[in-house]
């Protein structure tokens, strides 16, 4: 009889593996999941839907699976659109706080204005946010303080100019256009008027309140200007194709404040790129899940990191010839 105890126990023991690896099922065995005992609550909150923070957005949820937080698995992604208009993206915040969310990844500097009006519990990541400090939204760079940190889009506004300069050389004006209303906008193009100015260059800058106010803005612009200058602003980022159709004709250049605004159709920039700006913001979220870190003591994050990105076609069709080592180093978007 023991002999039959000790092959029957073998038999469960075979059995019970077996049984725990079909549990796995289509797990990665890479990453497995985090093993929560519910299922956690992310909230999503974009300002609005461009190719920048669409980047940032998917970059954030992929960081979240591969450190094994796995949609439908062990937590739940809310994602939710403001369509640039503060009323909406104020409801929106206020689903989140009554829905009890662990996380909020807050996607352009009013998004998270909004949810630091909502919550002071709450985790908000933000990312594509130019200055956390300038915006109100922490106390320091390095200790936020509160329940808000996240991953700055800073742009690299010295490079772009100096790119400029080297593809222009005899250039000696520039327009800067931006939303007013935003705030990561007049802070860098407050930063671009004075890089400019260093550089020689004379400097006329424009601003609009509302999309439907771009196209006159821009074509008054274009009349006293030998190129634009455009910051990482949502709204222009959202309505590139106006912009480009207004300023095409007249042989503008557009020099963009990031990548996704040149595949739109901007001519070229030197910057960041936003989908690992939103890896970089989900990995943040990652140690704050864990509960490796808070907020409070979290430093807002840079991304350091910059490529050259052109847009061939449009350049050819303003006239506009890029020096052989530039070409060597640049990508070219304009057939994606």
């Amino acid at each position: 009889m023991k002999k039959v105890s000790r092959i029957f126990a073998v038999i469960l023991a075979v059995t019970m593996i077996f049984a725990l690896a079909a549990c796995k099922g289509n797990t990665d065995p890479a990453v497995d999941p985090v093993d929560n005992t519910e299922m956690l609550k992310i909230g999503v909150l974009k300002w609005v839907t461009h190719g920048a923070l669409d980047a940032s957005e998917d970059g954030f949820i992929a960081a979240l699976a591969d450190n094994g937080f796995v949609e439908g698995v062990n937590i739940t992604i809310d994602r939710q659109n403001a369509n640039d208009d503060m009323s909406t993206a104020a409801t929106i915040g206020d689903r989140f706080v009554n829905n009890n969310m662990d996380l909020v990844l807050a996607i352009a500097t009013p998004a998270v204005q909004v949810m630091q009006n909502k919550t002071e519990t709450i985790p908000v990541l933000g990312t594509a946010v130019t200055d956390f400090v300038e915006a109100g939204l922490v106390d320091s760079n390095d200790a936020p303080g509160k329940n808000i940190t996240g991953a700055s889009d800073l742009t690299p506004v010295a490079e772009q100019f100096d790119l400029l300069l080297k593809v222009m050389p005899d250039i000696k004006t520039v327009g800067i256009l931006y939303n007013s209303s935003e705030d990561n906008s007049r802070i860098q193009a407050e930063t671009a008027k004075d890089v400019a100015e260093e550089r020689g260059l004379t400097v006329e800058i424009k601003t609009f309140s509302s999309v439907n106010d771009i196209p006159q803005t821009a074509e008054a612009l274009a009349k006293n200007v030998e190129a634009f200058w455009l910051p990482t602003d949502n709204t222009l980022a959202s309505a590139m194709s106006v912009l480009v159709e207004k300023t095409l004709g007249n042989k503008i250049p557009l020099v963009c404040g990031e990548e996704n605004m040149v595949v739109s159709g901007g001519t070229f920039t030197i910057g960041i790129n936003y989908y690992e700006l939103g890896y970089q913001t989900g990995e943040m979220a990652v140690k704050i899940l864990k509960g490796e870190a808070t907020p409070a003591t979290m430093p807002i994050e840079y991304q350091n990191n910059v490529a050259i990105v052109i847009h061939a076609v449009n350049a050819a069709e303003i006239g506009l010839e890029f020096p052989a080592d530039i070409l060597a180093e640049a990508t070219d978007v304009s057939a994606v």
